[in-house]
Parts: C-alpha cells; sequence; structure tokens
C-alpha cells in the first residue's frame, strides 16, 4: 500500500500530523520504535520505571556516543554502554510525552529574534526564526483545546495546589515578585474523552495511568484514524535528487520491511532524527539527506539551567500548617517568569523561566540520600532507621528548576559514530558537546533569584546546581529550519530545502531552544505544519 503519509516518530512533533491529516481523510501510517502502552498499562512502579528501563533500550543494545569538549579545547570519548551517559528519553507509542511533567509554558515575543533582540553573543550561533509569535499563537491555542492545558487564563481550570502555595505566594509579594500558577497539560476534570488527575503524587518520568496529561498518545493519536505500527525503528529512508521514495525498518523480529508515502514526516526526536538522516546518505546525497548544505546535525540544542532544594521543617510551623504542607498528593504549581529579560552591568540579557515543585515521591531516591552521617560515614540499623523516618516525617523539600536558553555553538552537533553500531547494525548517533559560558551564567542568575525565596519562605538547607551539563529530556535543534538553504536544513514550513517530500517537525526544527521547556511549542508547530500538508496533498 501507498500512503499518503509516513510519519517516523509518534511523539509531540508527530501526533498532530497524524492526529489532523488522518482525521481530514489522509492515509496516515505512523512507524514508532517503541512498543504501544496504553493507560491499563502503566503503574506508579519506581524500581520498573525510575531505576529500570522499562520505557528506555537498554544502553547494552542501543547507545550514543558522547564527545565532551572542555574549555581548553580537549574532548573526552565516552560510549553509552560503558559510562551510562544515557540521552533516550521514552521510546513508546507517544514517546517521552508520556512521561513528562506537562509544564506547559509559550515561547516570548523575543525567543524568535534572539539576534535581532539582544545581538550577536561572540561563540554562539544565533539566530532569528522565520516565524513570529503571530504566526505560532493561533496553533498554542489550539493546543490549549485540543491536548488540554490546566491553568490560570487557559481553557481549563487550575489543577488543585497544596496550601503552602500560599507562603511562596506571601513570599514573592515580599520580595516584589509576581508569582504564576503554572500552566500544565494536566486535565483537573474529565474533558476530551479523557479523565482527570487522580493526584497520584507521581507524576513526572511516570506515565498517567488516567489519560489526564496531555501525551501524544492519549490526546491525539488514541483519537485518530492513523494506522501505527510500534516496535518498528526506521533505519534508513531511500530517495531519488528530488524525493524520498521509501522508509525501511526493522520489527521485533528484526525482519525489514519498506512502506512507499507521497509525503514524509520525521519526528523521531532531535538527535535521532538527524542520526537517520546521516545514515541515509546516497549517491545524491553523499554526506546525508538533505544534508549537501552541511547543516544536519549541526546546532543542537538542549535547555540551559539547572534546578535546587530548600527543606521546609515543621519546627518553623504551626500545627495546622505542617498539615497542610504534608497534604500529599497536591501539587506546587508556581513559576516565576520575572526574569525573562534582565539587565546587568548595562548589558540587557535574555533570561528564563523558574518553576517550583515538591521534591519527586520516589520513596528510594529519598531514603538512599539518607545512608550517611554528618561526617559522610555509612550508617545502618535504628540509627539509619531513625534518620530516614525523621527527614521523611518532620520536613519537605521544595525543589525549583531553572529553563534558560542553551546558545547554539559549532561545538555541540549529533554526528555518526562508525565504530558503534546498535542491536540492528546501523552506525549510532555521537553527541558532541559543549556549553557556551553564558548559559551558566544566566543559570546561576535565575537561580540566585530562587533561593532568596526560599530563604524568605523560611527553608533551610538551601542547595542549588547550575552547569553546562545537558539535560537528556529537553534537546532540539539539529535540522533548523530558516529562509537560507546554505544555513539551514527546512524551510519555514519545515520541509527539506533539498527534497519535495521531506517534512522534520519534532523539535530539530528550532533555531533556538527559548527559556521554556519545548512541548507546548513543538505541539504548536506540527499542527502548524499539519494545516499546512493539507493544501500540498
Amino acid at each position: 500500500m501507498k500512503y499518503d503519509v509516513c510519519i517516523v516518530g509518534s511523539g509531540a512533533g508527530a501526533s498532530p500530523i497524524a492526529y489532523e491529516l488522518s482525521n481530514a481523510g489522509f492515509n496516515v501510517v505512523v512507524l514508532e520504535k517503541g512498543k504501544y502502552y496504553k493507560e491499563e498499562d502503566f503503574s506508579k512502579d519506581e524500581l520498573g520505571v525510575s531505576r529500570r528501563d522499562k520505557f528506555t533500550p537498554l544502553l547494552k543494545d542501543e547507545q550514543h556516543v558522547i564527545n565532551s569538549r572542555e574549555e581548553d579545547g580537549t574532548i573526552e570519548r565516552y560510549e553509552g554502554a560503558e559510562s551510562g551517559w544515557n540521552f533516550w528519553n521514552g521510546s513508546m507509542v507517544g514517546g517521552s510525552s508520556n512521561l513528562m511533567s506537562g509544564y506547559f509554558h509559550k515561547l516570548h515575543k523575543n525567543d524568535f529574534i534572539l539576534k535581532s533582540a539582544y545581538g550577536e553573543i561572540e561563540g554562539a550561533n544565533v539566530v532569528d526564526w522565520p516565524i513570529s509569535l503571530d504566526d505560532l499563537d493561533p496553533y498554542y491555542e489550539k493546543v490549549k483545546k485540543v491536548v488540554g492545558v490546566s491553568g490560570d487564563g487557559m481553557d481549563y481550570e487550575a489543577l488543585a495546589v497544596n496550601g503552602a502555595t500560599k507562603w511562596f505566594d506571601k513570599s514573592c509579594k515580599e520580595l516584589g515578585y509576581k508569582s504564576i500558577n503554572t500552566p500544565r497539560a494536566i486535565l483537573s476534570k474529565p474533558a476530551l474523552g479523557r479523565n482527570s488527575c487522580s493526584y497520584s503524587n507521581f507524576c513526572g518520568s511516570y506515565a498517567c495511568a488516567t489519560g489526564a496529561k496531555g501525551s501524544a498518545r492519549a490526546a491525539l493519536l488514541q483519537k485518530c484514524d492513523a494506522k501505527i505500527i510500534s516496535e518498528a525503528f526506521v533505519y534508513k529512508l531511500d530517495s531519488d535528487d528530488k524525493k524520498i521514495t521509501k522508509a525501511h525498518y526493522y520489527d521485533k523480529d528484526m525482519k525489514t520491511h519498506s512502506i512507499d508515502a507521497k509525503i514524509f514526516v520525521v519526528a523521531g526526536q532531535a538527535i535521532e532524527s538527524s542520526r537517520l538522516l546521516l545514515n541515509s546518505k546516497n549517491k545524491h546525497f553523499p554526506n546525508g539527506l538533505a544534508n549537501n548544505s552541511g547543516q544536519v546535525g549541526k546546532n543542537l540544542i538542549f535547555s540551559g539551567g539547572g534546578a535546587g532544594t530548600g527543606r521546609i521543617n515543621k519546627e518553623n510551623l504551626s500545627e495546622a500548617e505542617f498539615k497542610e504542607l504534608m497534604t500529599p498528593g497536591l501539587f506546587f504549581n508556581r513559576s516565576l517568569l520575572d526574569w525573562y529579560e534582565y539587565e546587568k552591568e548595562g548589558t540587557k540579557y535574555k533570561g528564563g523561566v523558574i518553576d517550583f515543585l515538591f521534591e519527586h515521591s520516589n520513596i528510594i531516591s529519598r531514603t538512599s540520600r539518607e545512608f550517611y552521617d554528618e561526617n559522610g560515614n555509612i550508617m545502618w540499623g535504628a540509627k539509619l532507621q531513625k534518620k530516614i523516618h525523621n527527614t521523611l516525617t518532620t520536613s519537605r523539600v521544595l525543589t525549583f528548576e531553572v529553563f534558560n536558553d542553551w546558545l547554539p555553538t559549532d561545538h555541540t552537533f549529533v554526528s555518526i559514530d562508525d565504530k558503534v553500531k546498535d542491536k540492528y547494525g546501523v552506525a549510532v548517533g555521537a553527541l558532541n558537546l559543549y556549553g557556551h559560558k553564558r548559559d551558566v551564567e544566566v543559570g546561576e542568575h535565575l537561580a540566585s533569584k530562587a533561593e532568596l525565596v526560599l530563604k524568605n519562605m523560611g527553608a533551610t538547607e538551601i542547595v542549588t546546581s547550575v552547569s553546562s551539563s545537558p539535560p537528556p529530556n529537553l534537546v532540539a535543534g539539529g535540522c533548523r529550519f530558516g529562509i537560507d538553504a546554505k544555513s539551514s536544513v527546512l524551510d519555514i514550513n519545515c520541509k527539506a530545502h533539498e527534497l519535495d517530500n521531506l517534512y522534520v517537525t519534532d523539535a530539530s526544527f528550532m533555531p533556538t531552544g527559548g527559556s521554556v521547556p519545548y512541548t507546548w511549542t513543538i505541539y504548536a508547530n506540527s499542527f502548524r505544519v499539519a494545516d499546512y500538508l493539507k493544501g500540498v496533498l
């Protein structure tokens, strides 16, 4: 069968294409490497989800090679299977959107014009986007309605929050900051044919058993007519000089199959999408598909920033306040946007977002941090038991996460490592990593503001970690879109400049990442491209 559209991947960049085009009557097939799990398959099993690899490939079977560049220019090479360095994040139908926390912030106007608004930054490949916030805004609105976003000013009322948020709001007011109720892609009430949040206290890194979380699977793929083929690893795309002609994939039994289609959409996650194009080289594209410009894999970006924690203790609270604090399940949905842009020593900086949340409920990780005494000696028996019980029952940890731009540079990109192959016999992707010094500088500035809020709330044991280490769940770039075919891979509609029927709609298209989690923007852009494809088909 020849399909109208063949989509590689099934996450936030793929699902709007499948949803819109299949429901418009087009014949759409989705090829997903992972398994097809549904709500009844999900549980809050910490061992299976957070301590093992239930939803991600085993590194001995599939890995990446990491080439980490130091300040002095030296490069350290790490193989994922040996080092444990893991960039997989949700290999299943719906992709990593199944496991997201669902923090949904839109890009701001100046995120689309980073170069024009803030100027050149030495050592960074900063460019303006070929579209504006006005172009994307209607599709942000569509995501609010179709996927479901809860919060102030959203289509669905805000999720219930813990009483401790009152102290946070008071602290922010005293400091002159504006506390925001964080928008979440989680339904607070039954809607859209899905159940509401059950307030299980296990959200980020866990799939949602109620369907409340707006994953690509629950919100879109399970409501469309696309054919979904799971456990289908696409290892190569064939092309002539103008068009993709076939997609080749292995099934779970390692048998090969091919798909014919009019349009091919690649949305397999930024790293893997670049890897697929680079591994699909042929006589027309000797450096990889759509890569005669040499831009495929280049300008890979992550999210800059870091995290911090502070402990709120029983001794500083009334009995009623402590009872509120320890109420399980309820969210701590608060964000600060006061420093999305700021000035320092006469220079205007692009800042970012700070999200506040409770420490994750994973009991194994929480208790394992208590294994040592104040002198660093390991503890056991009754003494350890008492320390764990005291920590878990007399205090609660409030966490913050900082999101700011990871500036694209010549030194962070995807390439192919011909020495290492995966279980399919395909050369793995190599991640060449380097963090621009501005990323850490901005992250530290934002973290210092978050610390002030925690201190003003009376929190103790405040610890912050900001570094240039890339978060594996927030990756974009590699196939940036733009007007100039010499400096970008895709055009304004995310079609490859050099091929008439190849589109890339995961986070690969993003020239810069903004200072927010990417998922809402990926969804919105994919809906935008879907509208365009309806006209093409």
